[in-house]
């Protein structure tokens, strides 16, 4: 995590702080399980809630004592019973660390989740709002970056709309898969405490028991997780590439808003660049490189090893953080993005016609001509064009092969853009319902 790309909300989940009072948080609900279960006397489960509930756990003291120790959760014991006192003898029994670890860790990763899906929910909305603003203003489709048939840019929103959308289901489901609680010991037997306790715990920290866990909870789950978030990363990728391209000198139909006083180069007083788009490639990037990691983590040795930890360490804050602020950054844009129809409509007309090509291909098939003839006539009208060498339009009419199977209206009958666009409102429906 860097200033930069952090957002406060989001980076408080991953400080020490936060840590060390789930951590407690933990602890203390297996005692009051332990004692309701007569392991530990009830005052000692109460003292340890009066002594440290509103603690603040000194993260410069547990550093201190786990350079000594070497490990981080007795580090985090012996500080909490400096606080407590004697009856913190009776906290973590017939636990190990990695109930503590785990649990805390899909406490965290749940948390972030729902930060993250009201991320998602602010760039839906952003996406709703421009779609519906231009849900009819046509501009040119493209296939690998060449003029195809017109769309509109409703559309394209509408596109990034639906993938989203697509997104926060993944996320739901991610979220609650990766909502589990393992307090089962050593090697996940529940051989020194009672799976009563995982149940207390798991309740109280608003997650579900791990059905079995082999000391540690299985990393599929988490590698589903941080997989959807990579997906996720690709989708806002996706966006800001297009509006990267829509913002070419050539191109302009939509720029990134420009603020008073915003500067585009050191060098180039007049430059207005895409940054915030190809931040958002950049951010992407990050969050993505985190799923092979997320996917080698499954494969421990045995029922446990750590080989996952130090990984898990980096992975879980940088990546919720990153896509937090790459989404958040997301939503600002579209909701500001400055869009140009006129532009859109000249970068339309910007091939004579030539985007009406497959109409008159069907036109002509629909007269009697085969496919094959069909496509030729076509074509060898507009090659023309594009080398600059004449209108679509008149090439066609002149066309004496073209004439044995269309009339001047018919063929003016294949240039009209609104054919293109009949439909827009169906697919809107599909994609936003009946609003």
């Amino acid at each position: 995590m860097i200033p930069r790309y952090t957002r406060p909300e989001m980076a408080s989940i991953w400080e020490p702080q936060t840590r060390f009072k789930i951590w407690f948080e933990i602890e203390a609900h297996a005692a009051d399980a332990l004692a309701e279960l007569g392991t530990i006397p009830k005052q000692a489960a109460k003292t340890v809630w009066e002594k440290a509930k509103n603690a603040t756990f000194d993260v410069a003291r547990i550093d201190e004592i786990e350079r000594e120790t070497k490990h981080d959760v007795i580090a985090f014991l012996t500080h909490l019973a400096e606080i407590v006192g004697p009856e913190a003898r009776f906290v973590h029994q017939g636990m190990t660390s990695s109930d503590v670890l785990d649990t805390c860790l899909n406490v965290q990763l749940t948390r972030a989740a729902d930060l993250l899906l009201a991320d998602l929910d602010k760039v839906l909305a952003a996406l709703k709002k421009r779609a519906f603003e231009h849900k009819m203003t046509p501009t040119i489709g493209r296939s690998h970056g060449i003029h195809a048939e017109p769309v509109t840019f409703g559309l394209k929103l509408a596109y990034a709309y639906a993938e989203f959308s697509r997104a926060k289901e993944r996320l739901v489901a991610a979220r609650k898969e990766v909502a589990t609680c393992a307090i089962s010991g050593a090697v996940g037997t529940f051989a020194q405490i009672d799976p009563r306790v995982e149940e207390h715990v798991a309740k109280a920290m608003g997650l579900t028991p791990e059905p079995i866990s082999t000391q540690v909870i299985p990393r599929d789950r988490h590698a589903m997780y941080f997989s959807t978030l990579g997906v996720i990363a690709s989708s806002v990728e996706r966006l800001a590439v297009e509006i990267r391209h829509l913002q070419r000198t050539e191109v302009l139909e939509a720029e990134e808003f420009f603020s008073e006083g915003q500067k585009g180069s050191s060098a180039m007083p007049h430059k207005r660049n895409p940054v915030l788009s190809e931040n958002l490639t950049g951010l992407s990037r990050m969050v993505r490189a985190y799923v092979t990691p997320a996917l080698e983590n499954v494969v421990l040795w045995h029922e446990r090893d750590i080989s996952h930890s130090s990984a898990e360490r980096m992975m879980g804050p940088d990546a919720t953080v990153t896509l937090d602020f790459a989404l958040v950054r997301l939503a600002g844009l579209i909701d500001k993005l400055l869009v140009y129809p006129a532009n859109m409509q000249k970068n339309l007309d910007r091939l004579g016609g030539l985007v009406h090509s497959q109409r008159l291909l069907l036109a002509l098939t629909q007269k009697g001509a085969s496919r094959e003839d069909a496509y030729r006539l076509v074509q060898r009208n507009a090659m023309p064009v594009w080398r600059g060498e004449g209108d679509f339009l008149q090439l066609l009419k002149k066309d004496a092969e073209v004439k044995k199977y269309l009339t001047d209206a018919e063929i003016e009958e294949q240039f009209d853009l609104g054919y293109h666009l009949k439909h827009v409102d169906t697919i809107f429906k599909r994609v936003f319902g009946e609003s």
